[in-house]
């Protein structure tokens, strides 16, 4: 179940979604993944535990990163100043920071609307946070 608590904006109520204090970690996504497959939770973690580096080996030949179920990665860049007057002025030096850019993996209908995330659950169910109560303990770890 995902938790929201209800937020006031610009004078109206809305939903938004509260995560839990505690992140899932490696070694938690390893553990459930040996449990579905025929690999071991140990080989698991070694593979997880690498992907950051190899994401951005990848990454950094200009082409993007697609994980089949999981997404897509790709770099973007902000650049600094007001910009140039003309193209032959652009430069690498006016970059000033890379980002990682992340489009999760979807399938279209015949119309093109999208269907499904394969990060969003089937069997998601929003139940409302009561902040005096605190989230159940399975989240505050």
């Amino acid at each position: 179940m995902a938790f929201y608590r209800k937020q006031k904006q610009k004078g109206k109520w809305y939903p938004r979604a509260v995560t839990g204090k505690r992140p899932f970690t490696t070694d938690d996504v390893a553990r459930r993944l040996s449990e579905i497959s025929t690999v071991s939770r140990g080989d698991t973690y070694a593979v997880l535990a690498n992907l950051g580096e190899v994401l951005a080996d990848m990454l950094s030949t200009g082409q993007s990163v697609r994980l089949m179920g999981v997404g897509t990665f790709y770099l973007t860049c902000q650049a600094s100043g007001q910009g140039v007057e003309t193209p032959e002025e652009v430069s690498p030096e006016q970059i000033t920071a890379a980002k990682v850019g992340f489009i999760p993996e979807y399938t279209r209908g015949q119309r093109g609307q999208i269907t499904s995330q394969t990060l969003i659950s089937k069997n998601l169910e929003w139940v409302c946070w009561d902040e005096n109560e605190g989230l159940p303990k399975e989240h505050e770890k």
